[in-house]
């Protein structure tokens, strides 16, 4: 009884760092198969599922591990280390509009307790709740408002991790489960939709991700074959200076990888990197000057023209693209790029084989990428 107790007492103070009394040294459980995502590994054991989170800055390490335990059942008493998580979750506090849009995809919308930096989010449903009430505004999604959150008394807070990032600070403390949506280093475009069944997992929806993931992979595919079998390799170059800063995707990162299923040429598909990479204009000029198609995304409220660009800029005038006025903006303050596309990148492929490959038939015109004007 006396050793009951003390497992008892081990998993309900179970936190980010993990219980230091668990055990992981028990039967091997039913693995659940994912065929894209590198990141994120699943395992079903009686009475819990435990997901592991690897790092992706620190090859062989885990970021997060986390143990799922129905919120009906009683808590087994020989869990493996990790953050304890009563599943389903019916409060949440998700600090991304890509993680909002993906959790009213799945049909969980009335769990989201409340969000971070509204401004940035454009699901008129999400905001119509923030206004009567219904959603919360915790602030900064780097640094949200741990007072709100505690009145909340949220069962999970969705927060992006940061290589180097130094932690959640107080939300640490707070006895919360933190949920590290590392989801946007995985090193595919599909790898990363598949961890909506992970999100699935967490929501009670487990069906409902997986439905939805086979719906895009089915589409994916078909959009990446179309264009393979196309003739046509143009090359693309992607986004824009920020700052002194151009941030161009990595050749391993979800667009970088995107960039190349549309059966295009992308100038740093030979690079490693899954997140982005920080290069000064006359590197960017270097390797992708000649490129045919310029693709790039800004928050603006207006739409961005070629005589704003170059105000920007006067070096934009040096790429082929810009001369020839073949460039393509995506405006993320006025489309819902960031709150469809991340966990449906079939929709993003569909906008860029339509411009790369102006001969295919029966392809949309694209919905998110607008030529500049």
């Amino acid at each position: 009884m006396k050793h009951l107790l003390m497992s008892l007492v081990c998993v309900a103070l179970l936190s980010a760092c993990g219980c230091p009394g668990g055990n992981p040294g028990r039967e091997e459980g039913d693995t659940l198969t994912l065929s894209y995502a590198s990141r994120l590994k699943v395992v079903r054991h009686a009475g819990y599922t435990h997901v592991t989170l690897a790092d992706p800055w620190n090859s062989g390490k885990t970021l997060h591990s986390y143990v799922l335990v129905p919120s009906e059942s009683d808590v087994p008493s020989n869990l493996p280390e990790g953050t304890l998580v009563r599943t389903p979750l019916r409060k949440a506090v998700v600090s991304t509009s890509v993680h909002c849009g993906l959790v009213i995809r799945l049909g969980k919308g009335e769990s989201i307790s409340g969000i971070c930096e509204p401004q940035y989010i454009h699901i008129p449903w999400v905001l119509e709740r923030l206004k009567s009430g219904k959603i919360s505004d915790c602030g900064s999604g780097l640094s949200p408002t741990v007072e709100t959150i505690i009145d909340l008394n949220p069962d999970a807070i969705f927060l992006s991790p940061f290589q180097n990032s130094g932690g959640y600070g107080q939300l640490e403390h707070l006895g919360v489960p933190i949920i590290e949506t590392a989801d946007y280093m995985e090193s595919s475009p599909l790898g990363r939709a598949e961890w909506m069944k992970f999100y699935g997992l967490l929501f009670g929806a487990e069906q409902s991700a997986d439905s939805l993931f086979h719906e895009v992979e089915t589409e994916y595919l078909s959009l990446k074959k179309t264009a393979e079998a196309d003739g046509s390799r143009l090359t693309v170059l992607m986004d824009k200076m920020v700052g002194g800063v151009w941030y161009v995707p990595g050749g391993h990162s979800t667009v970088g990888r995107l960039i190349t299923d549309a059966a295009t040429v992308y100038p740093w598909s030979s690079n490693d990197d899954s997140g982005s990479l920080s290069l000064p204009f006359e590197s960017v000029l270097d390797k992708a000057s000649s490129a045919d198609i310029w693709l790039f995304r800004y928050n603006s409220p207006h739409d961005i023209s070629y005589e704003e660009l170059l105000s920007e800029n006067p070096g934009y005038n040096q790429f082929k693209a810009f001369r020839e006025r073949r460039a393509y903006g995506c405006n993320t303050a006025t489309s819902s790029f960031y709150e469809e596309t991340p966990f449906n990148p079939a929709l993003l492929l569909r906008d860029i084989v339509a411009i790369t490959h102006p001969g295919l038939k029966n392809l949309p015109q694209p919905v998110y990428f607008k030529p500049v004007r």
